[in-house]
């Protein structure tokens, strides 16, 4: 399987007064610590958990200077970055150049994800400004591995769900990252739940990316973005040998 924890949603759109169901999000959550390939647990835990985070984004964006033209143009984001002849005219050195090698070497799709939401009963796939914001968060994730650097091994998840985090609100995503900082074998914890609480603590510094036009962002130069934005280097996870970057199950 070739979508891993990254191909979750950042929310469902459903009201926050229809409450959370920590019981499925529990579940759903044991499941996925035991086999992080399964992508369908990490919709699971959205559902359950991040009621609300969707509208509440949505309102958020359409706030921004530029916010009130992107909702208006509903572009579908899967579409333009299935679009090979699109990603093959980003100059080297650019976002949209780093995320065309990225998905093409770790055989990954926008479609990918979208048929995974699709197949676990997602509302993103409805008619609805609020769903189309949860298409655009579930579409942009990818990006965000460029933007942050974190890779797709276990640390590397874990640190970008924590910057989901504290970019989104959804609590599914805190749930996952505590989760995943408790995972590791005792006396290992350490640098691991360090790595893991810069995640949130860059989230949390950057500018907000879900407010990005990112046909635009796709065209700017990697670093030059990245300072931009304000996303700070990774250096608790730089400093973990890549060797050691996948995690052994607390025992």
């Amino acid at each position: 399987m070739t979508q891993t924890i990254e191909a979750a949603p950042a929310a469902d759109f459903a009201s926050p007064r229809q409450g959370r169901q920590w019981g499925v999000a529990l579940r759903a959550l044991n499941r996925l610590m035991a086999d992080k390939e399964d992508t369908g647990q990490v919709f699971e835990i959205m559902r359950a958990l991040n009621a609300g985070s969707a509208a509440r984004g949505y309102h958020r964006l359409i706030e921004t200077r530029e916010g009130g033209r992107m909702a208006y143009e509903r572009t579908e984001l899967a579409g333009r970055l299935m679009d090979d002849a699109w990603l093959d005219s980003f100059a080297p050195g650019t976002v949209g150049a780093a995320y065309r090698d990225f998905v093409r070497s770790e055989n990954l799709s926008a479609e990918g994800l979208a048929e995974v939401s699709r197949q676990n009963r997602s509302r993103e796939e409805e008619r609805h400004p609020y769903a189309w914001f949860g298409r655009r968060t579930r579409d942009v994730h990818d990006i965000w591995h460029i933007l942050t650097g974190y890779h797709r091994d276990g640390l590397g998840e874990a640190c970008l769900v924590a910057f989901s985090y504290a970019q989104t609100k959804g609590l599914g995503w805190a749930a996952i990252a505590l989760s995943a900082a408790l995972r590791p074998g005792r006396g290992r914890r350490g640098p691991y739940v360090a790595a893991i609480w810069q995640g949130y603590r860059r989230g949390k510094a950057a500018a907000w990316l879900l407010g990005e036009d990112y046909e635009r962002l796709l065209n700017e130069p990697l670093e030059a973005a990245r300072r931009r934005l304000n996303i700070t280097p990774a250096t608790r996870y730089d400093a973990i040998p890549v060797a050691q970057r996948d995690f052994v199950p607390a025992v």
